[in-house]
């Protein structure tokens, strides 16, 4: 298939080039999951791979949300050579309160608390900012040799026999011996593959926002459960915080559409006044939450990596480090494949990443449902059983130290990266 570069895609980067006939592997997505993907693969094997982003790169790293990742994460970030740009801007999780309480309560006692390092001497968990990543590893990726094409997007893709044809918005065309959809938990390129979902919507919107206070956090993030689901404090660099906030669907529309003074005052209500006053920072956003499962990760010479694969409540702050695992999974299948000569499109070299991933993702999904669905409600009778046992966990060190090891993801079974270890 001949390709020819017609015009420059609207918001691409001035550095463009031209596209080859044949990429061994394409990734539609340039996320941090699909250039994490990217940069794994080309710094471990040389094989040559295009990321197709439909933003511009300058626009990704002015996004100012901020991410839970986990210590394992982190291992693979450095591995990637990004950690030292990265870890600057990251803030260090060194302690996690669990509160369950209603709204009108005054005092809302700690009845679970985590606090220490993970096994490796490491905070078991960083809050990023999204833009600082996306930036580290867009940089990276290009310096290995990574096409990054900006501005442009998978349109539509045909298997051949030992290749994908693939067709740009643009109107250009690549083929590559694999395609990887990173394109979101509403990925259209799922949909073209013919991979259905098990799918189920939560009544509640995730609002988020960043908020200032007068006192310092000094690190520790608090998991207030409240009647309408989990309100979250996630510790940011300096005296802020980023927040993550659930409400019914009904309130929270009318929450967002609140002028500041009043969105504040409700704010205030839940957040509470440990910290000092509090201002909010912004952006105010909301996301309605669900579920979603992807039946099958892959198809003939396609597969699927992130919130394309996968999306879940986050009550529980996985829904980024799943992706990550799959990165690191897919990565070293693919990477040994390559060394031992085979295919890596091949539908058998797919298969061994989709037997790696899809239980543990499964059995995430399933946990965050069972404890968003005893946590979020009015039961007296669930509060108490649930506070009985959050007390029991607090008073058991050692099934304490496993819970962290579970949020540091150094529990299962970990990929190469994820362990620290190179392909």
């Amino acid at each position: 298939m001949k390709s020819t570069r017609r015009a420059k895609p609207a918001g691409a980067n001035d550095n463009a080039f031209r596209l080859k006939e044949h990429y061994d592997l394409v990734i539609a997505g340039g996320g941090y999951v699909g250039l994490s993907l990217a940069l794994a693969v080309r710094q471990a094997s040389g094989l040559s791979v295009l990321v197709v982003e439909p933003q511009a790169m300058e626009a990704m790293r002015k996004d100012e949300r901020a991410s839970a990742i986990a210590s394992a994460a982190s291992r693979m970030l450095d591995g990637l050579g990004v950690w030292s740009s990265i870890e600057p801007e990251a803030e260090p999780i060194r302690k996690m309160l669990v509160t369950d309480s209603k709204l009108k309560d005054i005092v809302r006692p700690a009845l679970l608390t985590f606090e220490g390092n993970s096994k490796d001497g490491v905070p078991f968990a960083y809050m990023v900012p999204n833009g600082a990543m996306v930036g580290a590893l867009g940089d990276a990726a290009k310096a290995a040799g990574v096409d990054l094409l900006e501005g442009d997007s998978v349109r539509d893709f045909v298997v051949h026999g030992s290749s994908v044809a693939i067709s740009l918005q643009s109107g250009q065309a690549v083929q590559g011996a694999l395609l990887v959809a990173a394109d979101g938990v509403r990925s259209r390129l799922r949909d073209l593959a013919g991979i259905n979902v098990n799918r189920f919507t939560y009544d509640q919107v995730g609002i988020v926002t960043t908020v200032e206070h007068e006192r310092p956090h000094e690190g520790c993030a608090v998991e207030h459960f409240l009647p309408a689901g989990p309100f979250a404090i996630l510790p940011l660099k300096g005296n802020r915080s980023s927040l993550v906030w659930n409400e019914r669907t009904d309130d929270a529309e009318r929450l967002l559409a609140m002028d500041d003074f009043t969105f504040g005052l409700e704010l205030e209500r839940r957040f509470g006044k440990q910290l000092g006053a509090i201002t909010e920072k912004g952006p105010r956003k909301g996301f309605p939450l669900g579920m979603v499962l992807a039946r099958s990760y892959v198809a003939s010479r396609f597969a699927l990596v992130g919130d394309a694969a996968h999306g879940i409540h986050p009550i529980a702050g996985q829904g980024l480090n799943l992706g990550f695992k799959d990165v690191a999974s897919l990565a070293e299948v693919l990477v040994e494949a390559a060394r031992l000569g085979q295919d890596i499109g091949a539908f058998d070299v797919l298969e061994r990443y989709q037997t790696w991933r899809r239980f543990d993702v499964t059995q995430m999904g399933v946990t965050c449902d069972l404890l968003n669905r005893l946590f979020s409600n009015n039961s007296e009778i669930l509060r108490h059983v649930r506070d009985f046992g959050l007390g029991m966990v607090d008073r058991l060190p050692a099934l304490k130290r496993l819970f962290i090891e579970e949020a540091a993801g150094n529990r299962g079974d970990v990929p190469r990266l994820l362990r620290g270890e190179s392909l």
